[in-house]
């Protein structure tokens, strides 16, 4: 549920927009500069400072990949804190470094989702949450594992209403996503466990609409028996 479907290519780094954009400003630059005027120098120092700051922006990115790449396997095998604190003897980074080094980047953001993720599953939870609030997700797929993610946070943490709160919202991104039926159901047993009795029924029922084919749309009449006693 909180993994990432979507995952950086070779091939997607070297269409990294900010790499495009350095070579075609560079190129320009050098066929203009003669024709820069002092009157203008100012400006173009300004200019070529943003250019600097989209090449390191891009070069960061590329780092941060190839350090994701060699954290990943340790992450894959269930060997969190490895993967959080990396292997220092082996110069394999850690997540939590690819995040304070590359984080503005979008790599190591990604890096940031997959720290929120190691410190959930290790019971980390204040960690994880700030981690996960903090992650920019790039689209729909993540922004729901996001929501998703801060919500298993609050539940493990006690807190059932912040818990459905996001669950719910999880399941708002996107109706046709495959975890939304899933996502309802948690916001609904949550909003249960929080005294919410009405939310709980009306999402239970919104989910037997919605998803009847599920097996959670098909476990709602279950739930909402429970809850009309």
């Amino acid at each position: 549920m909180l993994t990432p479907k979507k995952k950086i290519t070779k091939k997607e780094l070297k269409e990294d927009a900010l790499v495009t954009s350095y070579v075609k400003a560079t190129t320009y630059y050098e066929e203009h500069k003669r024709a820069i005027s002092i009157g203008v120098t100012a400006f173009a120092v300004v200019v070529i400072a943003l250019i600097i700051y989209g090449k390191n922006r891009a070069e960061n990115n590329v780092s941060a990949s190839t350090d994701l790449g060699s954290i990943y396997q340790f992450y894959d095998n269930g060997q969190y804190q490895i993967a959080i604190d990396g292997v220092p003897e082996r110069n394999i980074k850690g997540l939590k470094s690819i995040v304070d080094d590359y984080g503005s980047s979008d790599a190591g953001d990604i890096a940031r989702f997959y720290l929120a993720n190691a410190y959930y599953q290790l019971g980390k939870y204040d960690e994880a949450l700030d981690q996960f609030k903090r992650f920019s997700p790039p689209d729909e797929t993540l922004e729901i594992s996001r929501r998703s993610g801060i919500a298993c946070v609050y539940e493990a943490k006690g807190m059932p209403r912040e818990a459905a709160e996001n669950f719910e919202k999880a399941a708002d991104v996107n109706s046709k996503d495959v975890n939304a039926a899933e996502n309802l159901s948690n916001a609904a047993r949550n909003y249960a466990g929080a005294g919410e009795k009405e939310k709980a029924l009306d999402l239970l029922k919104k989910l037997k609409k919605t998803y009847p084919a599920t097996v959670f749309g098909r476990d709602a009449d279950r739930g909402i028996a429970a809850l009309s006693q």
